[in-house]
């Protein structure tokens, strides 16, 4: 059964935002197509990756894989604090590439409203379109790509147990169909955060504590 991807959200880019021009062109004026941010939200093994490598290569994306970086890190490893950090330097990464004019995919899960409300709005501030994707699957299908990945792929996952993948989607924020579309504004940051960027450093933190 393939993986099920409803798209799309995007986000108008501000009024007059001119991105990815070098010094020239943007004295001239001239105005390129405004980039866009891909998000990739599901759980593991729904097939998030494989449509990351596939949007790298059709619209030559910037693609920001967490899972590679912790593997080329900590091997077997998988410390969530170390998670935190990977994930915010590769956003501020892809946060730069949309400043010059470049697609970017971000290819974490994304299992929190707060966080794709803070990367939405990231991405409105640079003038960025934005387009999510969210991947689902049947719990069987899941546990079969799971165990297809780590029989013939081991040393790009970790072990998963059913237990585990159950307990994931219990946590899971789904995006409703508003935020996959772009009908829904963004919301307010969370009390106590003045700013989504504010947010965003803080749930992304800068190193490990």
């Amino acid at each position: 059964m393939p993986a099920v991807a409803r798209r799309r959200a995007s986000a108008d880019p501000a009024p007059g935002k001119v991105l990815g021009h070098d010094e020239a062109s943007a004295r001239t004026g001239v105005v390129m197509r405004a980039p866009r941010l891909y998000l990739t939200v599901g759980l593991p093994s729904t097939g998030k990756t494989t449509a990351a490598r596939r949007i790298e290569i059709e619209h030559g994306a910037l693609r920001l894989t967490k899972d590679e970086w912790v593997k080329a890190l900590y091997l077997h490893e998988n410390p969530p604090s170390a998670q935190d950090v990977i994930e915010g330097r590769l956003i501020e990464v892809g946060l730069r590439a949309l400043e010059l004019g470049n697609d970017v995919v971000i290819d974490f899960g994304l299992w929190g409203r707060d966080e794709r409300s803070a990367l939405r709005q990231a991405a409105a501030d640079l003038g960025a379109m934005v387009e999510m994707l969210y991947f689902e699957l049947t719990p069987d299908e899941q546990r079969r790509r799971r165990d297809q990945r780590q029989a013939e792929a081991p040393h790009t996952t970790w072990p998963m147990s059913d237990d585990e993948l159950a307990t994931w989607a219990a946590s899971i924020d789904i995006p409703t169909s508003g935020e996959l579309d772009g009908t829904e504004p963004i919301d307010d940051p969370p009390a106590g955060f003045a700013t989504w960027d504010e947010w965003r450093r803080h749930r992304w933190p800068p190193s490990v504590s």
